[in-house]
């Protein structure tokens, strides 16, 4: 009965609800409240969840491949989700853990990522336009040919990331953590770098220009 309620979209309140795999692909869910909800395996494949609030919830493993997930996930366990294709313009993952989290074709533009855990994870041509990465943790990402231009990463830990050909024009990377990081021929015109610790950094081909 309540996926039934859930699916018809009769009722928008289920904060701390356990949904663990369940399957809820091709769904309007917009504005629904599953704050702190057990979205664990959950299929929220294409489904519709702009506006939702998914602040606190566990979407360990959950499918959210090609979904509108422009919602509030602050603090959210995205650890190991699919979000190929997903829309997350202007989102808020704040504090979000999104290790082993499946990016590929993501939209993050706008979006907002202060204090998330993006270690490791394959960002690699991810339009990340004007995000707010300020001290995100992106440790041994890959963001070759992502889209940074206008972020902000004041602060951010960028230690041994991929950075080739990554368009930084305009990013604030001031007291950021660019060591042993690959910049090679990324383009940093206009960006700030004040304090950034660029030791062992690979800027071979790398426009540099204040």
């Amino acid at each position: 009965m309540t996926l039934d309620t859930i699916r018809a979209g009769q009722e928008k309140q289920f904060p701390g609800i356990d949904l663990e795999d369940e399957d809820l692909a091709n769904c309007q869910l917009e504005k629904i409240n599953f704050a702190g909800a057990n979205l664990v395996g959950a299929d929220f494949s294409r489904s519709n969840l702009k506006g939702a609030r998914l602040d606190g919830a566990n979407l360990l493993g959950a499918d959210l491949t090609l979904a509108d997930v422009r919602a509030n996930l602050l603090g959210a366990n995205l650890m190991q989700a699919d979000l190929s294709s997903a829309d997350l313009r202007g989102s808020n993952l704040r504090g979000a853990n999104l290790m082993g989290a499946k990016l590929a074709q993501a939209s993050l533009c706008g979006a907002f990522l202060s204090g998330a855990n993006l270690t490791g994870v394959n960002l690699k041509g991810v339009d990340l336009r004007g995000a707010d990465l300020r001290g995100v943790n992106l440790n041994s990402a890959n963001l070759k040919g992502a889209n940074l231009s206008q972020a902000d990463l004041q602060g951010a830990n960028l230690n041994e990331t991929n950075l080739e050909e990554a368009d930084l024009r305009g990013a604030n990377l001031a007291g950021a953590n660019l060591a042993g990081a690959n910049l090679l021929c990324a383009e940093l015109e206009g960006s700030n770098i004040d304090g950034a610790n660029m030791e062992r950094a690979c800027i071979l081909g790398t426009a540099i220009a204040n």
